[in-house]
């Protein structure tokens, strides 16, 4: 009677909703009930919904508190005393006896809104009970007054609760793992299940444009999101103002679906742009001003683009009214500065309105967007001719969004400083995106290449999660005060190798691990990445939940594999340059909807993945397969500082033989002949002919332009 009055209490109060009942009737009789940890009134809410008496793992100290009283009416209490290693041998006796136990992994209440360290414990008690592991989300929870989340998130009395009941796992460890591997095993294999219990349990099944009004629910239509240069900060309720006046200007000149130029950097008026197509259906199409006007216009035609957005003053400051002069001749340019001064009083107050029934204005203007339609257009860099449009749907960017937070304890408390383009995928999904569906702050700056004064403008906006690559977080260190990045809890690196010199600077002057990671354009684009939790200096870290993976082996190459991806993240396909406007899926000798990421990997007994090379970056040389990567990375060893580049040209004795394309000034090859002896290289990885720069050519993501570096190497 207790139970039933207390579930009716509940439901009137915070509407909890229950799913997945089902999956509890099937886990059998001995079960293990995990949970995330949300707040104080977990434990009421589990024992009020889920059928039938169940025990409650607590220690002792919990056990004492006052919400621990609240539910013994109607729960079982078993309590451990963590001072004693006999406790969870006590638990696994009593689950013996075909009891449903429930128990909180993460051992407290979440301070961070995102699941905290997984113990080991309760996975060998799963694993030595042999009980079946059921997972349970819980969400709502974390926005009452009973979370310790004060200050993270907008609070709120009584917020809708949501239980959802996955099916039941089995965590069985090996016969020949035992002692403290078999303890650990169990641990990652608890954690593994908590993690893709958070990734399935997640929404990415909307639009953007319909998670930024989630967002805005959930944080306040005042709570402070976009910053760029002008130093104007502005919240969910005036960025979606000017999105929606951006929208309504420029909306009936384009159909619903066409992709549309954007010719811009970093900025919040970039995202109003962005937005603004988002909100009629319309494809923003992310120009890489990099590429030159022949990049671009090949960009153009290939999917079929007839207006590009720019602005007079990017133009003018970027020195490239030569590129878009070209880019005239075959698109029609819009200056948004000429835009401006038509906006009438009626437009703002229209805007305005729009953005206070934001949900209901953007059901009526978008046409039916649906979630599994294209929500952007980028470019791959060309490096194989012509390039390639890289097709990216609503889903493929949320649900990579999700895959990350699922790994990474991101806060709306956090300041993102993002100086990575656009029409970068990382620059877009994890630098732009990320944010504004999160609830975080994001500062944009735009250009990575400001080597003096990122460092300082990050220490003025107080910014604590900051993305590059190795290039741009090598030029950060050397300019940079030790003082500069005070406030950053993350560092994440990707596009190119890590290298040693990079990570130790930054961890001896500014107390920081660089938190590699891994993906591509095609797979929005995070696959793999290191966490506070789960880090290996050297890999790019695990697989993201959600990701399917294959290696194929590729002949001359002892380690690794080919890699191939497939997952909710993968793109929905190509546009090419001989076929305009037609979106071609991703295919494979696997299948339909697998990827070819062209990168040869090793994958060690812990999922962290390591980065051998390109398959196209390995060499035959005498009939034997070099790696340019491991190459590059043992000169890096041998003249640290310095941007090192090594290219394979045609030889008309051995079949190929290696450039070495480097910034360091004395570079001699007698000495580094000597030098990389001494790291026991064999002859046939060193470079026959060095050529040295000012500058080693970059693509605009901060990788080294390898098309560029083999005609240097090729001309010389």
């Amino acid at each position: 009677m207790i139970k039933t009055l207390v579930r009716l209490i509940l439901r009137l109060f915070y509407r909890v909703e229950i799913k997945g009942l089902q999956h509890f009737q099937q886990a059998g009789d001995r079960v293990l009930i995990v949970s995330n940890h949300t707040s104080f009134l977990d434990g009421l809410i589990l024992g009020a919904f889920l059928p039938g008496k169940l025990s409650f793992a607590i220690n002792t100290h919990i056990a004492q508190r006052w919400f621990s009283r609240l539910i013994k009416p109607i729960v079982k209490l078993f309590v451990l005393d963590p001072t004693n290693p006999l406790s969870l041998k006590s638990l696994i006796r009593y689950m013996q006896g075909n009891e449903k136990v429930v128990i909180f992994p993460e051992g407290r209440i979440t301070v961070t809104g995102s699941l905290m360290k997984i113990y080991n414990g309760p996975g060998l008690v799963a694993d030595r009970s042999g009980a079946t592991v059921l997972p349970i989300r819980i969400d709502g929870a974390q926005y009452t007054p009973f979370s310790r989340l004060r200050g993270r998130v907008r609070l709120r009395w009584f917020p809708k609760i949501s239980l959802t009941i996955l099916p039941a796992r089995k965590i069985s460890a090996p016969d020949e793992v035992r002692g403290r591997e078999r303890r650990k095993y169990a641990g990652k294999a608890l954690t593994d299940i908590m993690t893709d219990m958070m990734f399935a349990t997640g929404n990415p099944h909307r639009t953007l444009f319909e998670s930024v009004l989630d967002a805005q629910r959930i944080h306040g239509s005042n709570h402070l999101v976009v910053e760029d240069i002008e130093r104007q900060p502005m919240t969910y309720r005036q960025i979606l103002t000017r999105a929606f006046i951006v929208g309504n200007k420029i909306h009936e000149y384009h159909e619903h679906g066409e992709y549309v130029g954007i010719f811009l950097p970093n900025s919040t008026g970039t995202m109003s742009v962005f937005l603004g197509l988002q909100i009629y259906g319309q494809v923003p199409a992310m120009l890489n001003f990099t590429a030159g006007a022949r990049g671009m216009l090949q960009a153009c035609e290939t999917a079929r683009i007839k207006t590009v957005y720019t602005s007079r003053r990017f133009i003018q400051a970027g020195r490239l009214q030569s590129t878009v002069d070209q880019l005239a001749t075959k698109v029609n340019i819009i200056y948004l500065d000429d835009l401006v001064p038509t906006v009438t009083i009626f437009d703002k107050l229209r805007g305005l309105f729009n953005a206070l029934t934001a949900r209901l204005a953007y059901k009526t203007k978008s046409g039916h967007t649906k979630p599994a339609d294209p929500a952007v257009l980028l470019f791959t860099s060309g490096s194989e001719g012509s390039p390639k449009g890289v097709v990216l749907s609503h889903e493929n960017i949320l649900v990579n969004a999700l895959q990350l937070s699922t790994k990474i304890d991101f806060s709306s408390q956090d300041i993102i400083f993002n100086a990575l383009p656009m029409f970068h995928s990382f620059g877009l999904t994890a630098g732009s995106l990320l944010p504004l569906i999160s609830g975080m702050r994001v500062f944009f700056y735009p250009t990575p290449l400001h080597y003096r004064i990122v460092p300082e403008m990050a220490y003025e906006v107080n910014a604590t999660i900051l993305f590059g690559t190795n290039t741009f977080l090598k030029g950060y260190a050397r300019y940079a005060h030790p003082y500069d990045f005070y406030s950053v809890r993350y560092v994440f690196a990707g596009a190119e190798k890590v290298q040693t010199d990079t990570r130790q600077i930054w961890s001896e002057r500014f107390g920081i691990r660089i938190l590699e990671g891994y993906g591509a354009t095609e797979t929005s684009p995070v696959l793999a990445t290191n966490t506070p939790m789960e880090i290996k200096s050297g890999t790019v870290g695990q697989f993201l939940p959600g990701v399917e993976y294959q290696l194929l082996p590729v002949p001359g190459v002892e380690k690794g594999g080919k890699l191939l991806v497939k997952g909710p993240n993968v793109m929905l396909g190509y546009l090419l340059h001989d076929k305009p406007g037609v979106i071609v899926p991703p295919q494979t000798e696997q299948g339909a909807g697998w990827y070819d990421t062209g990168d040869i990997v090793e994958i060690d007994d812990e999922g962290f993945v390591t980065i051998c090379g390109r398959a196209k970056r390995f060499a035959k040389i005498g009939g034997e397969m070099v790696s340019l990567g491991a190459v590059e990375e043992i000169i890096g060893k041998c003249w640290p500082g310095h941007h090192h580049a090594i290219v394979a040209i045609p030889d008309s004795s051995k079949g190929e033989q290696l450039v070495l394309l480097t910034s360091y000034p004395d570079a001699d090859r007698k000495l580094l002949v000597e030098l990389m002896r001494a790291h026991d290289v064999s002859e046939i990885n060193i470079p026959r002919k060095i050529i040295r720069l000012d500058n080693v050519p970059l693509l605009g993501s901060g990788k080294t332009d390898y098309t560029s570096a083999y005609q240097i190497a090729l001309a010389s």
